[in-house]
This record gives structure tokens, C-alpha cells and sequence, in this order.
């Protein structure tokens, strides 16, 4: 079974699937299946990065399906410690060799990594990796509206999407309020929390409790008319098709605001501030 997943433009005209499917810590042949049978079941956005060190196994997945080349978005990231020019430049190259691809969908700067202060030496190489045809569409993950609007004002190239970590315990309405006036799109990295967290809680089970489906189906559809791009894992097949199966009913206004209001002031799942987060 496959399901057809809406998509959404982006500034720049490159079209994105409303939902993608991470890979984190999927590597090997075991990686390559789990993501092979996630594109099978309907998911056209993966999403890796060159510190996960299983873009490799991004490219065996790919080559591996029937589905053309064409109508997938491949994401990979760019680390903190390769932010230079040349050295950001050579990092995309070698991202291309690792997954035997010839370009990227999307490419990100992982983080925007303050104290260094290179990050616009990075986007001025993803800017022109860009014009190189290795990359259809450029943008960020964990950036600030200060961060964004540097790039922006010393380039002249905004973002075209935004990887921030967001889920019901950190909403980041204000971030999202920001990337809506300014035409980035939010993409929601974790969008289910930790496990524990969203299995237990009662609001959350009295919602799906309501609609027949799983906590996991509801959170994600609150991201889906939150305007957010969630890329949840799993190796499951049947949570993967689970995952992705949230498109045949919606939320209501009062319960999009009981998922919300879930939020916390401590609600980051490691405490990385990108105000002060070092990616290595």
C-alpha cells in the first residue's frame, strides 16, 4: 500500500512532500531496507546528513526502488566543523560521492554553529553549489530569525526552509509565526518527542482516543495543519505506514490548541539552544 502525500512549494519553485521520512541512526543494509520500504509505502522526502554517516546507505535505498530518481527529494546537511568555504564546497562534493548521487533536493547547514561565526561562508558556498547544479534547493536547520536575516542581507538569497526541532512539548510558535511572515517553510525535526513523553500523556490519548487513531498519527497531523514538514523514523513497516496515514481525517480548532498548549518553556529534548550550540 502506498499513500499519496500533499505537497507544498517552496520560495524558490522546488515542490516538497508535507511530510518526509528521517533516517537517523538507519545504516547498512538494515538502513537501506527500512528506507527502501518507506519509499514504498508513499514517502517521497528523505532526509539525512553528512554526520549521520549513512548517506551511503540513502543511495543504496534509492537506487535500490522503482521509483524515478525525479520524484524523490533527497535532504543531506552540511556540519559545523566544514562551515568554511572551501571546505563546505569539498563537503557537498563528498556528500554527492557518498550516496552516488548527482545532485541533492535539499541542502542544509545543520546548525548554525554562532561562536565560529562561518555560517554565511557556508551559504555563500551552498549558494554557489547551487548555480553548480549539485543542489536543487538551499536552507537551514536550527537557524534564528537573527541568523536568517544575516544570510539573507550579506547574500541576497533567503532560505528556502527552516529544519527546527519542534513537536508538542516545543511548539515554537513564535519561530513558525516568523518563518510564515518571512516565506520559509518550518520543517519539524523529532516531531514526536521521546516516546515516553506522548505515550503517556492523557491529552494526547483523549484525542486520538476520539478519532480512532494513534497518538502518533494525531501528533503528526497537528504538524501537517500547523503548515510543518514532519520527518518521523521508524524501521517498522507498519509504523511507517502508520506515520504516514494521517490525511483522511483533521483536527479540530479547540484540539489543535490542547496539543499546543502541551508546550514547555524547558520543552527541548537535549537543550540545544542554537544561540550557543556547537555542532562538531
Amino acid at each position: 500500500m502506498s499513500i499519496a502525500v500533499p505537497e507544498i512549494t517552496l520560495n524558490d519553485g522546488l515542490s516538497l512532500p508535507v511530510m518526509g521520512f528521517g533516517t537517523y541512526k538507519l545504516n547498512g543494509n538494515d538502513g537501506a531496507n527500512a528506507i527502501h520500504s518507506a519509499i514504498n509505502k508513499g514517502y517521497r522526502l528523505i532526509d539525512t546528513a553528512y554526520n549521520y554517516e549513512n548517506e551511503g546507505t540513502v543511495g543504496e535505498a534509492v537506487r535500490r526502488t522503482s521509483i524515478p530518481r525525479h520524484e524523490l527529494r533527497i535532504t543531506s546537511k552540511l556540519p559545523g566543523r566544514y562551515q568554511t568555504y572551501d571546505k563546505a564546497v569539498s563537503t557537498i562534493q563528498e556528500s554527492l560521492y557518498r550516496a552516488k548521487l548527482d545532485y541533492y533536493d535539499l541542502y542544509l547547514i545543520h546548525w548554525p554553529n554562532p561562536q565560529q561565526n562561518n555560517f554565511v561562508e557556508a551559504w555563500q558556498a551552498l549558494i554557489d553549489a547551487k548555480k553548480w547544479g549539485l543542489i536543487r534547493s538551499i536552507g537551514v536547520c536550527n537557524f534564528l530569525p537573527e541568523h536568517l536575516e544575516r544570510l539573507e542581507k550579506e547574500t541576497g538569497t533567503k532560505a528556502s526552509i527552516n529544519q527546527i526541532e519542534l513537536h508538542p512539548f516545543f511548539n515554537q510558535e513564535d519561530q513558525r509565526k516568523w518563518h510564515e511572515e518571512n516565506d520559509i517553510k518550518t520543517q519539524s525535526w523529532s516531531p514526536l518527542a521521546h516516546a515516553n513523553d506522548v505515550l503517556n500523556n492523557d491529552t494526547l490519548k483523549k484525542i486520538a482516543d476520539n478519532h480512532n487513531k494513534s497518538i502518533s498519527q494525531v501528533i503528526l497531523r497537528w504538524h501537517y495543519q500547523l503548515g510543518a514538514i514532519s520527518i518521523p523514523k521508524s524501521a517498522s513497516p507498519i509504523r511507517q505506514l502508520e506515520n504516514i496515514s494521517i490525511f483522511d481525517f483533521s483536527l479540530d480548532d479547540t484540539e489543535m490548541s490542547m496539543i499546543s498548549a502541551l508546550t514547555r518553556q524547558d520543552g527541548r529534548i537535549n537543550n540545544q539552544d542554537p544561540a550557543v550550540y556547537e555542532e562538531f
